[in-house]
C-alpha cells in the first residue's frame, strides 16, 4: 500500500494509503458482500459511507434537532483512521463475516506495510489506511461498537448525528 501524505486545513498532513489495482478490486467484492447484512445493523443516525446516506442527511437531522436542547456537543476523533486498534476492529468484524476469504484478507489489508516513495517500508500496527475501499466500512463498524453501542446502552436519552469519526 503506497503512502501519501496530503495537506490539512490546519496545516497538517493527511496520510492516505493507496492500495493496488487488485486490491481495490478485492476490497471492493469484500464491501459489496459486507454491506447488505451490515448496513441495517448500523445505528439510524450514523450517516458516513452508507447507501443512500450522506452528510447532508446529517446536518439536516442535527438542524431538526438543535431547538430541542439547551446544548450541544460536537466531537471529532483525533486521528481516528490512523489508530483503529486491529484486534477490537477484528473482533467486530467476526461478529457479522463468516466467509472465511473475507476475514483472512481484512486482516492481511489491516497489516500490510505503507511503501513510501524512496522504496522504504514503515509497519503497521493500528488504523485503517484512509484512501482503501473497506476502509469507510471498517471504520464504521468500529464506530458502530465503540460509540454508537456504548451511547445506546449508557446514554440512550441523548440523540446524535455520526458522519464517520465526526459526531454531534
Amino acid at each position: 500500500m503506497r503512502l501519501v501524505e496530503i495537506p490539512k486545513p490546519n496545516g497538517g498532513k493527511r496520510p492516505l494509503g493507496i492500495p493496488s489495482v487488485t486490491d481495490r478490486i478485492a476490497q471492493q467484492a469484500a464491501v459489496m458482500y459486507m454491506d447488505p447484512s451490515l448496513d441495517p445493523v448500523f445505528h439510524p443516525d450514523s450517516y458516513a459511507y452508507r447507501p443512500n446516506r450522506s452528510a447532508h442527511d446529517a446536518i439536516a437531522k442535527a438542524r431538526s434537532r438543535c431547538f430541542q436542547y439547551a446544548w450541544v456537543l460536537d466531537m471529532d476523533i483525533s486521528k481516528f483512521f490512523d489508530t483503529i486498534d486491529h484486534e477490537l476492529l477484528m473482533r467486530a468484524v467476526r461478529l457479522h463475516v463468516t466467509e472465511r476469504w473475507v476475514l483472512l484478507y481484512i486482516g492481511r489489508w489491516l497489516k500490510v506495510p505503507y511503501q513510501l516513495a524512496d522504496g522504504r517500508q514503515v509497519e503497521r500496527t493500528m488504523g485503517v489506511p484512509q484512501g482503501s475501499v473497506i476502509g469507510p466500512v471498517l471504520a464504521n463498524l468500529f464506530l458502530h461498537y465503540v460509540f454508537d453501542k456504548w451511547m445506546q446502552i449508557h446514554h440512550s436519552d441523548i440523540p446524535f448525528e455520526r458522519y464517520a469519526d465526526d459526531t454531534i
